[in-house]
C-alpha cells in the first residue's frame, strides 16, 4: 500500500498538519528529561517498522507539498543549490544513493532502471520519468545534485574531504534553521559551527569531526537535531529572516498550541563511493505543541527540556521572546510523573 500525500502548504495559509499515525512515527528528540548539546552520533541502520527509520532514507505523507515548497524557493532565490567545480562527481554519488534508497525503500513510487550506465528513474508521485546516461550532465535539466535532491524530503550538504577537515563545497539547503549555505559554502567544519554556543569549549566539534572523517563507505551514521519555529514554515533561512523572524512576537497563551512547532532535524552521514566525499543529509520533521501533546509522555518531557535549558541554548535557538509562554502552556500538562527511557511515545 503506498503513501497518501497530503495536499499542504508551509506558507502563507498554512495548511501543514500530521496525521495521526504521523505524529506518533514523529521523531521525538529527547531521550530524558534535559538536554545539553552532545555527540549524539549513532549508527544509521534500520529501525522499527513504521518509524521515520523504517528506511535509511524516509519518505512520507509530506513529500510532494515539501517538493512543491523547494521548488519556489529556488525560483526565488537559486543560490540556494550551490556547487563547487570540482563536487560534480559528488554529485553523481548522491544521484545514485538517493534514486538507489528510495526505489529499494518505496517501489511502489519509485523505480530505477539501470543498463551499463544508461539509467531511467520513474518518480510517480511528482510524475517524472526520465532516461539518462550515468556520468552525462547533458542528458539530464539540473546537474546531478539539484536534480536529485528537488526530488528529495532535507536539506543536503556534501562535504569534500581534504587536510584532515571537511569542506562544504555543495548543497541544496531550503528547509534550514537560520543558517546560509550561500554564506558557508567553501567553509571547513569548524567555520560553519561557529555560532554554536558551549559546543566549542567541551571540545564536542573536534570528537566530530575525527568521527565523521572515519566514517566508511557502507557505514553510515546519524543524529538528532532541534529547535522550535512558529508556524510550519520549512524556509527559516537568513535570507528570509524578515518573513519569519517577527512570527516569534506573535505567541500568546491563547495560540501557542497551534503556532509554536518543536522542529527535529534527523542528520545522517554517508561516505561516497566515487569521490569519497560525505554528503550530509539533513531530515527536517515539523510538529505543532497541538500535535505533539496528544502523547502526554512527550508533553511532560518537553516541559522539563524547556523549563530548564540553559539561557545560551535557548538564545541560540531563538526560543527566548516567547520561552515563558510556552513553559507556562506545559507546564498544565505535566503531573510530575516520572516519564519512561527512550524517544517514543507510551
Amino acid at each position: 500500500m503506498g503513501i497518501t500525500f497530503r495536499k499542504e502548504t508551509f506558507r502563507d495559509d498554512f495548511t501543514f498538519k500530521n496525521s495521526p499515525e504521523h505524529i506518533r512515527r514523529f521523531p521525538f528528540p529527547f531521550h530524558e528529561d534535559s538536554y545539553m548539546y552532545a555527540v549524539n552520533i549513532e549508527p544509521h541502520v534500520l529501525g522499527p517498522k513504521g518509524s521515520v527509520l523504517e528506511n535509511l532514507i524516509d519518505v512520507d505523507e509530506h513529500y510532494v507539498a515539501e517538493m512543491q515548497d523547494r521548488a519556489l524557493v529556488l525560483a526565488e532565490d537559486p543560490l540556494r543549490c550551490q556547487s563547487l567545480p570540482h563536487m560534480t562527481l559528488a554529485g553523481w554519488d548522491l544521484l545514485e544513493l538517493l534514486m538507489e534508497q528510495q526505489a529499494v525503500g518505496y517501489p511502489e513510487h519509485f523505480t530505477l532502471s539501470r543498463d551499463g550506465d544508461k539509467w531511467r528513474w520513474i518518480n510517480r508521485p511528482l510524475g517524472i520519468d526520465d532516461s539518462f546516461t550515468f556520468g552525462d550532465v547533458s542528458t539530464l535539466p539540473y546537474g546531478p545534485m539539484e536534480y536529485i535532491t528537488r526530488q528529495s524530503q532535507g536539506d543536503f550538504c556534501i562535504l569534500d574531504q581534504r587536510d584532515g577537515n571537511l569542506w562544504m563545497d555543495a548543497g541544496m539547503v531550503t528547509t534550514q534553521a537560520d543558517w546560509s549555505l550561500d554564506f558557508d559554502i567553501g567553509m571547513n567544519f569548524f567555520e560553519w559551527h561557529a555560532p554554536v554556543p558551549l559546543a566549542h569549549e567541551k571540545g564536542i566539534f573536534t570528537r566530530a569531526l575525527k568521527f565523521l572523517t572515519n566514517i566508511q563507505q557502507g557505514k553510515p551514521a546519524r543524529r538528532l537535531n532541534w529547535t522550535m519555529t512558529i508556524n510550519p514554515r520549512l524556509d527559516t533561512s537568513p535570507e528570509n529572516y524578515h518573513k519569519w523572524g517577527p512570527d516569534r512576537a506573535t505567541v500568546t497563551p491563547e495560540n501557542v498550541g497551534d503556532k509554536v512547532h518543536l522542529r527535529v532535524e534527523l542528520q545522517s552521514f554517508w561516505r561516497l563511493p566515487r569521490s569519497n566525499g560525505i554528503v550530509f543529509p539533513i531530515r527536517c520533521y515539523l510538529i505543532k505543541m497541538d500535535e505533539l501533546v496528544t502523547q502526554p509522555k512527550w508533553a511532560r518531557r518537553l516541559h522539563r527540556v524547556i523549563r530548564d535549558l540553559p539561557d545560551e541554548l535557548a538564545n541560540y535557538k531563538g526560543l527566548t521572546r516567547y520561552r515563558r509562554t510556552l513553559v507556562e502552556w506545559l507546564s498544565k500538562l505535566d503531573d510530575g510523573s516520572p516519564t519512561s527511557p527512550g524517544f517514543g511515545p507510551d
